[in-house]
């Protein structure tokens, strides 16, 4: 068998099972993230059948799968939103990175990863999955719930904390040194800043202009500016992701819409590949290694993640139910963790935080989402 047609055949394979993961997904009322990962799980080495020619195809297609996760994101606001949520959302958004940030860096400390290890792991168990809770809350009908806007200012705080603390962990994974760190880090502040500001004034103009009415050329134009754009931010250590997530909120009004519906087939394959690709550098055979580990740092950054929930709605008025709801729909954690561990693996932290972050992410993409979809029914008695 030639090397293109064992390539077409692990591609073919690869994208054939994510299609009936995501089936299966839908079917069990659940995020497709941990089914995407144990699908990486079973192609990787130790796994039940490993991959041998597609592994620099896989690569490509995780990094684009960052990409247009964060472009994505970036897309549901704009530069007003932002601004307003950063600043009605202060208190809740610093009580959030407080309460779930330090119990993974504890952890870390515990473990043995030290002070850098456990910056990672710090990140891995702060951010919930903006893409699962934003699911989430469209199938189970919140969306128009009071506490809603509360959940959704606590994931855009998160994505801002996100523009902050990724320079800070990709200079730390390249081994920058301190001026190199705060230079990612001001860099990333100044993007924000500008693409805010012109976001905010100009956004419609320039995003109706770079939009013609031809499909084909929006497509090629929005996806090779987000490419560029990222491929830039890496150059300067400010971080892919944030590159991305910049430009997403920098495209606005119908043009933002537009640029949803051309890029979301894309974003969903290359997300898929992103999650598989993660999977393939576990060896599922060294997981139960960490379950002790994977299951404390679960529960107790779960209950953690509730807290806040329920606290920032409260805090707003919220009654109890919603309350609840808040507390539940945040415990997802997702595609912003792997990016962080996977950070940490460039870092040479070790494959341990591979492991926990995988199992990790595994337990709370599914407790998560069937917690709230519990909640969700008790409500409606």
């Amino acid at each position: 068998m030639s090397e293109t047609t064992r390539l077409l055949l692990e591609i073919g394979g690869i994208v054939f099972v994510l299609a009936l993961l995501a089936r299966v997904a839908r079917w069990l009322g659940i995020s497709p993230i941990p089914l995407y990962l144990l699908g990486g799980l079973a192609f990787g080495q130790g796994g039940i059948l490993p991959l041998v020619t597609s592994d620099e195809f896989i690569d490509a297609g995780a990094q684009i799968g960052v990409v247009l996760l964060l472009f994505m994101l970036g897309l549901e606001y704009t530069g007003d939103e932002l601004v307003k949520s950063l600043k009605t959302t202060a208190q809740a958004g610093l009580v959030d990175l407080l309460a779930n940030f330090t119990p993974g860096y504890l952890a870390g400390l515990i473990i043995g990863f030290g002070p850098i290890g456990s910056l990672f792991l710090g990140g891995v168990t702060y951010i919930s999955s903006s893409g699962v809770v934003a699911k989430l809350l469209d199938d189970l009908g919140w969306t128009g719930n009071r506490e809603t806007p509360i959940i959704l200012s606590i994931l855009v705080f998160e994505d801002l904390a996100m523009a902050v603390i990724l320079p800070i962990l990709g200079a730390v994974a390249l081994g920058g040194t301190v001026a190199g760190t705060l230079g990612s880090v001001t860099a990333a502040l100044t993007a924000v800043v500008i693409i805010l500001s012109v976001a905010s004034r100009h956004g419609e103009r320039l995003s109706s202009i770079a939009f013609s009415g031809s499909d084909e050329v929006n497509l090629l134009t929005v996806f090779g500016i987000t490419l560029i754009v990222a491929g830039v931010a890496e150059h300067l250590h400010v971080s892919a992701a944030v590159g991305a997530f910049l430009v997403g909120i920098g495209v606005s009004g119908e043009a933002a819409e537009r640029a949803r519906d051309l890029l979301a087939p894309l974003r969903d394959l290359f997300a898929g590949v992103f999650f598989i690709f993660f999977g393939l550098s576990i060896d599922p055979s060294t997981l139960p290694s960490v379950a002790g580990a994977v299951l404390a740092v679960a529960l107790v950054t779960g209950v953690t993640k509730a807290g806040t929930g329920w606290w920032a709605a409260r805090h707003a008025g919220i009654g109890p139910r919603g309350r609840n709801r808040s507390a539940t729909a945040l415990i997802a954690r997702g595609e912003f963790s792997i990016v962080i561990a996977g950070l940490g693996l460039t870092a040479g932290v070790g494959g341990e935080l591979a492991l926990i972050a995988a199992g990790y992410v595994l337990v709370m993409a599914t407790v998560g989402p069937v917690l709230a979809r519990v909640v969700g029914q008790r409500s409606t008695l």
